[in-house]
């Protein structure tokens, strides 16, 4: 059996492990929260390092892949410098595979509910697939990559201005702790409702799930959110807020969506090329598995 680990500085009250068959492989893939304890996780790739077939870096990103240009995590990349075998993916491949295919999932089985396209994305520089997607499936977008990161009440309203925000912010900001740009640890269970013109103002709400949920209004009745590692509290946390639809880029194991670094590091196990899969190669896969989004109906 083929065994996926991902190491997150997310909290381990999200951990998690189920077995799963790809390609008529079984393949066990597994959550280890470290409760925002970077050198704890640190000291997990080292002790697992050469014992599993892939890993994956959860709650954080070793970079940001925005429009074919690889911006580094420096606070990130020190988790793993004790790894010298196992191949190491942060899910910037299925984000930039599996996430392209967002909007025109949400055109072919909910379309005809979806009559206007207005598209809030939390932080589009760092989910450039998911940002794309829904540019060129005609969404008027709106991207709160300066609110979410730096609590700046300013919006991004196109993929010219995303990108040039990337090229001045992203040197500068890879270089700060991570923390002070992304929640981690307890972090991740506070809500404090902020923003709530542009959530109420989109038709879909999309982006990395801590992001949606941690200013997401108490009401956002019959919203669809489009997003990536759903817990069952999560799914229960959007049915009460009355969103009508709700879609994961993962699949649905066991109650839950795992985050596209576990799936992604799930394809490198089964691969079994003791490294990280080209774009070529994960889009083969995932072309082969038929994976593609996965729509749940809340209310």
């Amino acid at each position: 059996m083929k065994r996926a680990v991902s190491i997150s500085i997310g909290s381990s009250k999200r951990d998690k492990a189920v077995e799963v068959e790809l390609l008529g492989e079984k393949v066990s893939i597994e959550r280890i929260g470290t409760d925002g304890d970077m050198e704890k996780a640190a000291q997990l790739y080292k002790e697992l390092d050469g014992k599993v077939d892939a890993f994956g870096v959860g709650g954080a990103d070793l970079g940001v892949m925005t429009a074919d240009k690889w911006y580094p995590l420096y606070s990130v990349q020190s988790m793993i410098r004790f790894v010298k075998q196992t191949p190491v993916v942060d899910g910037a491949g299925l984000k930039n595979t599996l996430e392209k295919k967002l909007a025109d999932f949400i055109q072919a089985k909910i379309g005809d509910y979806v009559k206007e396209k207005k598209a809030f994305i939390t932080m589009g520089v760092d989910r450039w697939g998911m940002s794309m997607s829904f540019i060129n499936g005609g969404y008027e977008c709106v991207f709160g990559d300066l609110m979410f990161s730096f609590g700046l009440p300013f919006a991004v309203h196109s993929e010219n201005t995303l990108k040039t925000l990337a090229a001045l912010v992203m040197p500068i900001a890879g270089r700060l702790p991570f923390e002070w740009v992304y929640p981690t640890g307890e972090k991740q269970e506070i809500r404090k409702p902020k923003w709530e013109k542009y959530y109420q103002w989109a038709t879909v709400v999309a982006g990395d799930c801590h992001y949606v949920k941690h200013h997401m209004p108490y009401k956002l009745d019959g919203k669809v959110i489009a997003t990536n590692t759903t817990t069952p509290a999560d799914v229960e946390l959007f049915r009460q807020a009355g969103i009508k639809y709700l879609i994961t880029s993962t699949p649905v194991l066991e109650g839950r969506s795992f985050g596209t670094n576990m799936m992604e590091a799930a394809l490198v196990a089964v691969a079994g090329k003791g490294r990280k899969l080209t774009l070529d190669e994960l889009n083969q896969l995932i072309d082969q598995l038929g994976l593609e989004p996965q729509l749940q109906e809340l209310n």
